[in-house]
């Protein structure tokens, strides 16, 4: 593009050198590791606890990188409203549902059902935002996906019970609570820097879990903390959930939205993987054919990079 001056003006990007790629890979190991971490802690704390304390301790560390060279408050009341909705639904809803499911179903399972995050979002970003509209390929690879999650929770209820079954409903409940609040945020445009903003959620989201967790779980000084329970809770929220999120907000500059949205493809797989590895959990043949119709439904919706911003899958 000219300026008045005849000369060329570029549009400005910041320079991309070797912490991209490590920043993108470190993104993806943590994210595809964070299901086990979850799964494992569930062992010795109670699942309301684990979300609420998680969540507390990642909002220290990101008001704790936030005083001093970004604005703390929302300017308008109204931010307010909707920072205390999105919250609520993305860490009180989505996470209590998530972390419960995952006493009853595994943990590669429950990465590739929250992997329906973006087809729900398509839907809802069809009636919120005017310049998202529901487009064929983005329908056909809901179809496919949603075909998925049928088999999946098919499979769950003629083979692990009701409590498996109903685990792999909450999740997908859980998901499209998600998709919900990431669309309302995107559609109210909210000034402030993604990690206050983030925290602001939390703030909200953990607050009457804190409550709950009290009145359901007792005491925490009363949990059986063992170590194993200590560094899953302090993995989860400083790696799993502080450090991956300021991550991704300094990468969005520096890659393109295709490139930020396979990462959402590769978790799943690699959840999947390690809880195999390292959690002894098995994927029988059914499950694995509803995963790949997940994960080919939700690339058919990602293919032509026509998503303006990624959808931050995060557990």
């Amino acid at each position: 593009m000219k300026t008045k001056s005849g000369g060329l003006r570029h549009t400005w990007r910041p320079r991309v050198g070797w912490g991209v790629p490590v920043a993108w890979v470190t993104l993806c190991i943590v994210w595809s590791s964070t299901w086990l971490a979850i799964k494992i802690g569930l062992r010795d704390l109670p699942p309301i606890s684990f979300v609420a304390i998680r969540f507390l301790i990642a909002i220290i560390v990101l008001i704790a990188v936030s005083i001093g060279p970004t604005r703390l408050l929302p300017l308008r009341r109204s931010e307010y409203v909707v920072l205390a909705i999105t919250g609520i639904l993305m860490f009180a809803v989505n996470y209590t549902l998530l972390f419960w499911a995952e006493l009853h179903v595994s943990s590669g399972l429950a990465a590739v059902l929250q992997a329906t995050i973006p087809i729900f979002g398509m839907f809802f970003a069809h009636s919120m935002l005017p310049d998202e509209p529901l487009r064929l390929h983005r329908l056909t690879g809901a179809i496919i996906a949603l075909g998925g999650v049928t088999v999946i929770c098919g499979r769950l209820l003629g083979f692990n019970g009701p409590l498996a079954f109903w685990g792999g409903v909450a999740v997908v409940v859980g998901a499209a609570s998600a998709a919900y609040a990431n669309v309302l945020v995107k559609a109210r445009s909210i000034q402030l820097a993604p990690a206050m903003l983030a925290a602001w959620q939390m703030i909200f989201g953990i607050t009457p879990l804190l409550i709950l967790g009290l009145a359901i779980d007792g005491n925490p000084a009363r949990f059986h903390w063992t170590t194993t329970a200590i560094f899953c809770l302090f993995y989860l929220a400083i790696i799993g959930s502080a450090l991956t999120f300021l991550l991704l907000y300094w990468l969005l500059p520096r890659l393109t939205v295709a490139q930020l949205q396979s990462i959402s493809l590769i978790t799943p797989p690699g959840a999947v993987m390690l809880g195999w590895l390292m959690g002894g959990e098995t994927f029988p043949l059914s499950s694995l054919l509803g995963a790949g119709l997940v994960l080919t439904g939700v690339w058919m919706i990602f293919r032509k990079g026509e998503v303006r911003e990624p959808v931050i899958q995060e557990s």
